[in-house]
C-alpha cells in the first residue's frame, strides 16, 4: 500500500475523530438529569444529578431552577448543599389531593428547587465548565415511565434560557429539551427503589466509578512504563549478545 493511501486514511481518522468531539460538546451543552447507579423506580426514591454546563461566551449561570410537575407529588425532595451555592426548596399546594398507595393524601408537594449563586460564584462564561446539582427526591409516581424536570437557567447578563421542551415519540432531540429522568419498574416486593437508601447508593457508586477510572488509569501509565522498561532491558541484552558473537567470532578467525 502507498505511503500516499496512508495519509489519505489518517487525515479521515483525525475528521472522523474531531466530528466525534464536536457532537458530544454539543450535547453535552444541554441542562440534563443523570443517575449514577441504580435506576430510581416507580414509587422509590433516588438521587438525581442536573449537570449545567454554559453556552454564553461573555456571562457566567448565576442561578438554576428546577420545576417539579404537581402531577408528580413529590412530597420529600432534599437538595444537596453546593459550596458558593444558596439552595432552596419550596413546597405548593396541589391543584387536588393526591393519594398515595399507602393511602396518605397529599395536599401540597414540591414544585420548584432552585441554586443561586453567592458574590464571586458562577459557572464560568463559556463552554469549558459545568456544575452539578444533586437531589434526593420520592416517592416517585408509579403511573409514568419517566419524569420530566423543566429547568430554568439564569446568566449574569440578565439572559434566561428554558430547558423545558419534551422529547417527541420519534426521539428526536428538540433545541431545549427538558431534563429526563426514566423510571425502573417496582421491585418484587411490591415497593420501588430502596426507600430512602437510593441515594447514598448512588452517590457510593458515583464514587466507586470515579475510584476504578482512576485506578485503571494508573495501572495503564504503569504498564506503558514497565513495558518501556521491560524493552530497553530486552534491546540492551540484544546489543550485549551480538557484540559477544562478535568478539567470539574474531577470537575464532585469530585462531585459525
Amino acid at each position: 500500500m502507498s505511503k500516499h493511501v496512508f495519509k489519505r486514511a489518517g487525515f479521515l481518522a483525525a475528521t472522523v475523530g474531531i466530528a466525534g468531539l464536536l457532537s458530544a460538546g454539543v450535547a453535552s451543552a444541554h441542562v440534563t438529569a443523570n443517575v449514577y447507579g441504580p435506576q430510581p423506580s416507580k414509587g422509590g426514591y433516588g438521587a438525581i444529578f442536573f449537570r449545567v454546563p454554559n453556552e454564553e461566551k461573555d456571562a457566567g449561570t448565576v442561578k438554576v431552577e428546577i420545576t417539579v410537575k404537581p402531577e408528580y407529588a413529590l412530597s420529600s425532595v432534599r437538595a444537596k448543599p453546593v459550596p458558593g451555592w444558596k439552595a432552596e426548596v419550596v413546597k405548593s399546594k396541589l391543584p387536588a389531593p393526591v393519594t398515595t398507595d399507602s393511602g396518605t393524601q397529599l395536599t401540597e408537594a414540591v414544585s420548584k428547587v432552585s441554586w443561586t449563586a453567592e458574590p464571586g460564584t458562577k459557572i464560568a462564561a463559556g463552554s469549558t465548565e459545568f456544575q452539578e446539582f444533586q437531589i434526593s427526591a420520592g416517592k416517585f409516581p408509579t403511573n409514568v415511565d419517566s419524569i420530566e424536570f423543566p429547568a430554568t437557567q439564569t446568566y449574569e447578563n440578565g439572559k434566561v434560557v428554558e430547558w423545558n421542551q419534551p422529547t417527541p415519540a420519534s426521539g428526536e432531540e428538540p433545541e431545549h429539551p427538558a431534563p429526563t429522568v426514566k423510571l425502573a419498574e417496582k421491585t418484587a416486593d411490591g415497593h420501588g427503589g430502596g426507600h430512602g437508601t437510593d441515594a447514598k447508593a448512588s452517590e457510593e457508586s458515583h464514587a466507586a466509578s470515579s475510584s476504578s477510572d482512576n485506578t485503571a488509569r494508573w495501572l495503564g501509565g504503569a504498564g506503558l512504563v514497565v513495558g518501556a522498561l521491560g524493552l530497553g532491558v530486552g534491546a540492551g541484552a540484544t546489543l550485549r549478545a551480538r557484540r559477544a558473537t562478535a568478539v567470539s567470532g574474531k577470537s575464532d578467525t585469530e585462531g585459525k
